[in-house]
């Protein structure tokens, strides 16, 4: 059976791995990867195997959820 996918910021904590390292190694701003780990940002596919590539597994064996929920900001939504 297959492991279950783990979080950038597990991946992180298991490897002993701040987000400075992270970012240094993957090519991927702080920022952005700062943003990953609280799930307010979606990475692009290339920045997906950046972050993958610096724990030697692929982006699929990354669990990425978005944590923030999506709200209609203008108007009434669907009529």
């Amino acid at each position: 059976m297959a492991e279950p996918a783990k979080s950038v910021a597990r991946l992180c904590a298991d490897n002993t791995m701040d987000l400075h390292a992270l970012a240094e190694r993957s090519g991927v701003d702080e920022q952005r990867l700062m943003a990953i780990v609280l799930g307010r940002w979606t990475p692009s596919p290339e920045d997906r195997d950046a972050i993958a590539g610096v724990f030697g597994v692929t982006r699929d064996e990354i669990a990425w959820g978005h944590k923030t929920p999506i709200q209609h900001i203008y108007g009434q939504g669907p009529a």
